[in-house]
């Protein structure tokens, strides 16, 4: 059958493959990067947890991508710088002063790839009908979950390859950011070609910057004034705490000689382990965890799902205590953590859509998930302090190296922060449940 020009099959997937890309790029990438290249553990979770700040404040800046020139226009630029930042990663990657200049090109990238969201997301809604938003909600999703895939375990098992074969850390990134700029020049081009050009896709008219700010603020406040916000807040911030504080670490741990108490694994293992295998069982886990609260809802559900997402945290215990050689023992582990996590994250994601209901429910929405990537930042940020911290406590016996033991028990022990907050939920026990036909 053939496809025509005009259907989205031509430019969604392709869209949805380029908004994921550089997020996976700025906060997966850079944490193997920096610590294959020696930045100390402090240092790479601080000022990489910085990255994800523009993700955080995207909700701010969103209602002017709308007051100035076309979605289009505004996702091809963004393209297009995306391709320029990535290239100039690529050249100062084996320069002297690279961790410094390189993370300004990683923020810059994460500002232009948060901008591109907004502008993607935009298109999508003005440049499809309600049918075929429908329609494609699924193909949307499952083609960021391949820049998932592919970010954070195809480019890392290249790095990893490159590492090897060229015997220059430096130099195989170099090659990997390289590539990414290239893959970017060729997405502008291409959607050059394949946008859609919608006579919907125009700058509002009649609405200045002055009503914009005016009506931010005052969704901002009626967000603010919504029933139970400091417990919703609390929950937004802390439901995830445990998975926020490891989440950095995570990667070192798979890195880090036995000596020191990781688990030597290759660059390439890594990528496979986490970026790979343990991407598809966080999407099985999404999936099995949706299909679980359409059938006795999130109430019902909540407390189950808040144990999956965080006693498995404890896995990593036990990988850090063992320090098992066998691989497909370390990707079963994984496997399963990554399964429970995304098992578990069905009830937080349903939660936001919950709080958001009402009088602006999308700006509201936003709001929530600013809030969300708050939760996520700012633990990690201040991973890195913690685990040197408590690295020189003897919790356990001495022939144990104690750094990543006693940090994985203290993210087990965090858990009790989730279960508070869950606790302290007002929950209407029909909601997201399946309506049953009459």
């Amino acid at each position: 059958m053939e496809i025509k020009k005009e259907t989205p099959w031509w430019w969604v997937p392709t869209l949805y493959v380029a908004e994921g890309l550089p997020y996976f790029a700025v906060n997966t990438l850079t944490v193997i990067m920096y610590t294959n290249m020696g930045v100390s553990l402090r240092d790479m979770t601080f000022f990489t947890g910085w990255l994800y700040l523009p993700w955080v404040i995207k909700p701010f800046w969103s209602p002017f991508v709308d007051l100035f020139k076309t979605k289009r226009w505004w996702i091809l630029t963004m393209q297009m710088t995306i391709a320029i930042m990535m290239a100039g990663i690529a050249l100062f990657i084996p320069g002297r002063h690279f961790f410094t200049i390189t993370l300004i090109f990683f923020w810059l990238s994460a500002f232009f790839s948060a901008t591109h969201d907004i502008s993607a997301d935009g298109l999508y809604l003005i440049g499809l009908d309600s049918h075929q938003q429908a329609a494609f909600v699924g193909v949307r999703s499952t083609f960021y979950r391949i820049a998932s895939i592919a970010g954070q375990g195809g480019l890392v098992l290249l790095a990893g390859y490159l590492e090897t074969t060229l015997q220059n850390i430096p130099l195989a990134w170099s090659y990997v950011f390289g590539l990414l700029s290239a893959i970017f020049f060729i997405f502008t081009l291409y959607h050059l070609w394949s946008l859609p050009r919608t006579g919907k896709d125009r700058p509002i008219e009649g609405v200045d910057r002055k009503n914009i700010i005016k009506d931010f603020f005052r969704t901002f406040i009626t967000f603010f004034r919504k029933k139970h916000i400091v417990i919703a807040l609390l929950f937004m911030l802390l439901y995830r705490f445990p998975e926020a504080l490891c989440l950095k670490i995570i990667q070192p741990f798979f890195l880090a000689s036995r000596e020191i108490g990781g688990l030597g694994l290759t660059t390439a293992q890594a990528g496979l382990v986490n970026g790979t295998i343990g991407v598809v069982g966080l999407l099985i886990g999404g999936i099995v965890g949706g299909v679980a609260i359409s059938r006795g809802g999130l109430k019902k559900l909540l407390f189950p799902m808040a144990a999956s997402l965080t006693l498995p945290c404890i896995f990593y215990c036990f990988l850090a205590m063992w320090q098992p050689t066998n691989f497909l023992i370390i990707s079963g582990a994984i496997f399963i953590e990554q399964f429970g996590y995304g098992f578990g994250f069905s009830a937080y994601m349903l939660y936001l859509l919950y709080f958001s209901r009402g009088e602006a429910a999308t700006s509201h929405y936003a709001f929530c998930t600013a809030f969300m990537a708050i939760g996520m930042m700012l633990p990690g940020m201040g991973a890195g302090w913690i685990f040197e911290y408590f690295e020189k406590f003897e919790f356990f016996a001495s022939s144990f190296n104690q750094g990543y033991i006693n940090f994985f028990w203290l993210v087990v022990l965090s858990s009790l922060l989730t279960f508070l907050v869950c606790g302290l939920l007002k929950i209407d026990p029909e909601f997201g449940k399946k309506k049953r036909e009459e």
